[in-house]
């Protein structure tokens, strides 16, 4: 019999589980583990990061990119806290994940021990919490139940994080536990009956609208949701930060519903007499704040098929509930037979040239950030993953670049749909290690990336971007809290109060990284500088310098000021 320490055992069952990166802070609450990955190391290996939010954010991107729990490693206490932001962010964006927290030794329990917490209390699972499940090992021999539990749990229906604990003498048990096998999402289709209820609505519609998104789907899905689309001729919209879920490119396309949304789709998403929700969560980003659909009964028929029961219902009344995971929901639907004509061809046809149409904007000098988001694509491979944190910058991003379809790339586009500052580096330093064919584009906000920006550290240790792919950081400098400015502005005008920023020199801070680096004052010089980044051995931090006024895609702070102003004395 194999006999180890239960650290070793663990880092076997998450080999048995098809892990071959983990991502964490080392700690010295289970330094067994890390002995277990040294062990392993041909098998698997261990990326030290900088700050355990970090590594809990490029936990999140494994798990989009892959579809298959990302893994993170913390230690008690400071380092948990630290990661609870990725959880939160993983548990919002429906993300598989486990954490695994070192814990105090177990003769230590309930006696406020060096950095003892009890986790479930702190991650209590639930719908409002940060986990689906939190767990403890105590049993050295039960450990890879825990670990198999984990990845079941992570997986099934809405995929999301899991919490388990290890104590610390725990994990230096002996145990001959061996590891269990690979751990599989069991598929949910829908049910016959109401796939003919969903046929009936849809024969009965004028003006119907699928909004896709979420989690759970693979390339087949993609495919059969494009196939449905087709089929039917329907127009589709993205749920917030899941533009990739359908080819933009398509004739079908309408564009993203979610924050900054085109006004004419918003307006289309009232009009509509049919709302297919497809993978959404239907939460306040993607309804507009519970606007575009009234709650809790919307004017327009709702469908919503999700792979979570608990979702179902939760905020809106809908017409027809569906539970069914999206790999099967899609290829479902498309059997569905469709009439020879729809009386909504023009509807579908006018939804695509709205989303068009509002990628022409007006000039802006001496920084165009349309100009470069559009010189970005032009210039980038077809497969770039681009990634982004909070802030309004975000905003020139999901206007500007069309996302292929993930049946073509896989997942291209890794954002918080949580809305946390801080995500992007990470997750592309993340989907650089993980796979350095691909070229990694991140877009990220002054505020955004000194939440995060020390993981260029970790990008240049483990070799980020000096693959055959490369990887990129654009950092937007407009000295503010962009999206905090412009509330302000909204809600108080002229009376700014906390969201200046005091910048370093970004280029000169990438250039202490390992990181080439350039700054960009005007639209023109961008090219010159993406190109270079492009063909430079090793990864680029481009810094734009931006104007403050410009704050949205859209519209000025000084037009928000000024209309703020008029609604106050009138």
């Amino acid at each position: 019999m194999n006999t180890r320490p239960a650290g070793h055992a663990l880092v076997e069952a998450l080999i048995a589980q098809g892990v071959h990166t983990a991502f964490g802070v080392p700690g010295e609450s289970y330094l067994a583990v890390l002995d277990g990955f040294h062990q392993h190391r041909d098998s698997i290996r261990f990326i030290g990061c900088r700050h355990e939010g970090g590594a809990a954010f490029m936990a999140d991107a494994q798990g989009k990119l892959s579809g298959r729990p990302g893994i993170c490693f913390v230690t008690r206490g400071p380092g948990a806290t630290n990661a609870s932001i990725g959880l939160h962010t993983a548990f919002q964006d429906s993300t598989p994940m486990v954490l695994f927290v070192g814990q105090v030794a177990s003769d230590q329990r309930d006696r406020e021990a060096f950095q003892e917490v009890d986790y479930r209390q702190m991650f209590g699972p639930g719908t409002l919490g940060m986990a689906k499940w939190v767990g403890e090992v105590q049993d050295a021999d039960r450990l890879p139940e825990y670990v198999a539990r984990a990845f079941h749990t992570a997986l099934q229906g809405r995929p999301g994080p899991v919490v388990l604990s290890l104590p610390e003498d725990m994990l230096t048990t002996m145990t001959t536990a061996p590891a269990l096998p690979r751990a599989v999402a069991a598929l949910a289709w829908p049910a016959p009956g109401a796939l003919r209820d969903l046929r009936s609505m849809l024969l009965a519609a004028q003006r119907p609208l699928l909004i896709a998104g979420g989690s759970g789907w693979d390339a087949e899905a993609a495919n059969a949701l494009q196939r449905f689309a087709e089929n039917w001729q329907l127009p589709v919209g993205c749920g917030f930060r899941f533009q990739d879920t359908f080819d933009n490119r398509h004739a079908l396309y309408a564009g993203d519903v979610g924050i900054g949304i085109n006004p004419k789709l918003g307006a289309r998403v009232r009009e509509a007499d049919l709302i297919i929700a497809l993978g959404v969560r239907l939460g306040e980003m993607t309804t507009g704040g519970y606007t575009l659909l009234d709650v809790p009964r919307p004017k327009q028929k709702l469908v919503h098929v999700h792979a979570g029961p608990e979702e179902l219902g939760r905020v809106y009344a809908a017409d027809l509930l569906l539970q069914s995971s999206m790999a099967c929901a899609a290829k479902a639907l498309e059997t569905l037979a469709a009439p020879t004509t729809v009386p909504w061809a023009e509807w579908a046809a006018a939804a695509h040239a709205d989303y068009e149409a509002n990628h022409a904007a007006p000039a802006v000098e001496p920084m165009d950030l349309a100009v470069v988001m559009k010189t970005v694509q032009r210039l980038a491979p077809a497969d770039a993953v681009y990634t982004n944190g909070a802030g309004n910058y975000s905003g020139w991003l999901h206007r500007y670049v069309r996302y292929f379809g993930l049946q073509h790339h896989g997942r291209t586009q890794l954002a918080p749909t949580s809305g946390a500052m801080g995500y992007g580096v990470p997750a592309a330093v993340a989907a650089a290690l993980l796979y350095p064919q691909r070229t990694v584009i991140n877009v990220a906000g002054d505020g955004d990336f000194l939440m995060t920006g020390q993981e260029l550290a970790t990008a240049t240790g483990y070799g980020a971007g000096r693959g055959a792919g490369r990887l990129v950081s654009i950092v937007v400098d407009n000295g503010s809290y962009g999206t905090i400015r412009m509330h302000q502005e909204r809600e108080y005008p002229g009376r700014v109060s906390g969201s200046d920023l005091f910048n370093p020199d970004f280029a000169a801070l990438a250039r202490a990284y390992g990181w080439h680096a350039h700054r960009v004052d005007a639209t023109a010089a961008f090219e010159p500088a993406f190109a270079a980044a492009m063909a430079a051995d090793g990864p680029t931090l481009i810094h734009l310098k931006l104007d403050t006024d410009v704050i949205t895609s859209r519209t000025t702070l000084g037009a928000i000021r000024e209309t703020a102003l008029r609604r106050s004395s009138s």
